[in-house]
């Protein structure tokens, strides 16, 4: 059965190439716009993203996550009992906004250069953003979700990110999606209460997210 559903675009990449050269002048010719606001899927047939549209970049995709798991949100938690149970503490929000931003960049950072088909990185990009939204059900605890935490295997591999010359390194860490969750810390510390917080996160806190946004999306 098909279902038709609307999407907004609230942004435009710009992709930076850095060449040791003089700078150039560049003129690009304008965007032509293509309709894609309407989009059509087949709940029954899974979309296989391996070698998609002929690129070779893009095989064994699905091995990643698994079949019909683009976005990655159907995993199992396996959980590490800490001696000490770890716990939320309040930081400045521009803090945590810095370590964000550091993760966005980071991820602007391996799309654009490992992988140079536009095509295949609007793929893998839509994917991890698809990741993240599975994570933002999970606060606003959606029926079917996760516990709250994070999974400290994978985010051990983070000081290996980048060489000594902040060049990325670009090992094979030796883990893929099928792994995720199953290092599970779980944070405690949280205000969470089921007579308010369902009302209060869910409805008012998201909600008006997406009220601003939806002004970004028409502001002249």
């Amino acid at each position: 059965m098909f279902i038709k559903f609307t999407t907004l675009i609230a942004a435009l990449s710009t992709l930076t190439v850095v060449v040791q050269a003089s700078p150039v002048n560049v003129i690009h010719d304008e965007p032509k716009q293509v309709d894609h606001d309407v989009i059509q899927v087949d709940a029954h047939n899974p979309i296989s993203f391996n070698r998609w549209g002929g690129f070779n970049s893009l095989d064994n995709f699905d091995k990643f996550h698994g079949v019909d798991n683009f976005d990655g949100f159907q995993f199992k938690q396996t959980f590490v009992k800490k001696e000490k149970e770890l716990v939320c503490r309040v930081q400045k929000v521009e803090i945590v906004q810095q370590r964000l931003l550091v993760l966005q960049e980071l991820a602007k950072k391996v799309v654009t250069e490992t992988i140079c088909e536009v095509e295949v990185q609007t793929i893998v990009f839509e994917q991890f953003r698809a990741g993240l939204g599975g994570f933002g059900r999970d606060l606003r605890r959606h029926p079917g979700g996760h516990q709250i935490g994070f999974d400290e295997r994978i985010v051990g591999h983070f000081p290996k990110f980048l060489n000594q010359d902040l060049s990325l390194n670009v090992d094979d860490w030796g883990f893929s999606g099928v792994d995720l969750g199953k290092n599970t810390v779980l944070v405690g510390g949280h205000n969470w209460d089921d007579s308010r917080s369902f009302k209060s996160v869910g409805v008012d806190a998201w909600q008006a997210t997406r009220r601003a946004l939806g002004n970004l999306w028409f502001r002249d």
